[in-house]
């Protein structure tokens, strides 16, 4: 069966890990049309938007995409491409696995989780009013007249939105990913001692949806400080995490930390209609064209997007040159060996090579 994917590369390193891992992916046999499109900086010159139509119009006729670290212009126009796009497609879940890789150097010897982050709310949601415009003043006020506590008159204001409708959807998905993943246990995560409403509604509704999967899924629930320490003090006792959005933007990056950074971490963000893989990391422009930079997390979120397309087994031969390829630690860009200035690392090309060489000494199943 082929498959159509619309392939966005991105600016900065964005092309050359894309690249690297679209050339994995081709190596799996798998037949995919890719359609490519610019998004990001390199689009604006054609487009004049860094997030042009055309690249909505095709992720929503792919339905999948895969892309590279776009940047954000500095100044006017849109906050965050990243986040627009999300909200374009409405893809509200934001999955970002961690998992450890032998041979990437790393504190721990074992961890494997999954981040689930809600997408289209919370203070990403982008409802802000800057310090001393008419608006905030007569929020301020607003606030004052309601019974608020008071507001400095020289504050910015941000709302953190977070409803139940949006909640259920994320914790529902939590749930489902983790009977189709097999994952024992779902932790929610949450600051509802303190945002006693807004956390508290998320949490109000973990419980509940969680109700309906007893006896199938654990579940469980953790304050985002406390969680942070626990991570880091034993990673190993979690399985899934479900989050609103700030806290999951956080503690996505904190994971990466775990297993040896963002050059591992692999991400997808997902929705009714469309599904758009991308790694987790910038677009490091300073390391644009040197061929330096470490395609693993590309690699490993085109992993993803093959199981989406429910292509497991090419998914899994993937996933295992992959690991072969970390374990022996020759053909590694500098990030990945234990020394940074160890001279026998590798470039960007040369690791997807590598990959590519180990998957076609990976039978194909019958």
């Amino acid at each position: 069966m082929k498959h159509r994917v619309t392939l966005i590369p991105g600016d900065g390193i964005g092309p050359e890990v894309a690249g690297a891992a679209q050339a994995c992916i081709d190596a799996t046999g798998v037949s995919i049309e890719w359609s490519v499109h610019a998004a990001g900086e390199g689009a604006i010159p054609k487009f004049g938007s860094p997030l042009p139509e055309v690249v909505l119009d095709s992720i929503r006729r792919d339905r999948v995409a895969l892309k590279g670290p776009i940047t954000t212009p500095i100044g006017k126009g849109i906050r965050s491409v990243n986040v627009a796009l999300r909200h374009a497609l409405d893809l509200y879940a934001c999955v970002r696995p961690a998992k450890l890789y032998p041979g990437v150097p790393a504190h721990y010897k074992k961890v494997d989780l999954v981040i689930i982050r809600e997408n289209s709310e919370d203070l990403y949601a982008g409802i802000e009013y800057d310090d001393g415009t008419p608006e905030v003043k007569e929020l301020i006020q607003w606030v004052r007249a309601h019974g608020g506590k008071a507001i400095r008159p020289d504050a910015a204001i941000s709302l953190k939105p977070i409803s139940a409708t949006a909640s259920e959807r994320i914790v529902r998905f939590a749930f489902e990913y983790a009977l189709t993943h097999g994952r024992r246990k779902v932790t929610a995560v949450h600051k509802a001692n303190i945002m006693k409403f807004s956390d508290g509604l998320f949490l109000e509704v973990a419980q509940r949806v969680a109700a309906e999967y007893e006896g199938r899924v654990l579940f469980e629930d953790r304050l985002v400080d406390n969680l942070c320490m626990q991570l880091v003090q034993r990673p190993e006792t979690f399985d899934l995490l479900v989050l609103p959005n700030l806290y999951g933007d956080i503690i996505s990056d904190l994971c990466a930390g775990l297993i040896g950074g963002l050059g591992v971490a692999p991400g997808a963000n997902i929705g009714e209609q469309a599904a758009v893989f991308e790694p987790v990391h910038g677009s490091a422009p300073k390391y644009q064209g040197q061929n330096k930079v470490n395609p693993v997390a590309t690699i490993l979120s085109g992993v993803l997007m093959l199981r989406h397309l429910k292509e497991d087994a090419a998914a899994d031969r993937l996933e295992r040159a992959v690991a072969e390829v970390l374990q022996e630690g020759r053909f590694v860009t500098y990030d990945l060996k234990t020394d940074r200035k160890d001279t026998s690392s590798v470039g960007t090309q040369e690791m997807a090579q590598a990959i590519i060489n180990k998957l076609k000494k990976i039978p194909v199943p019958a």
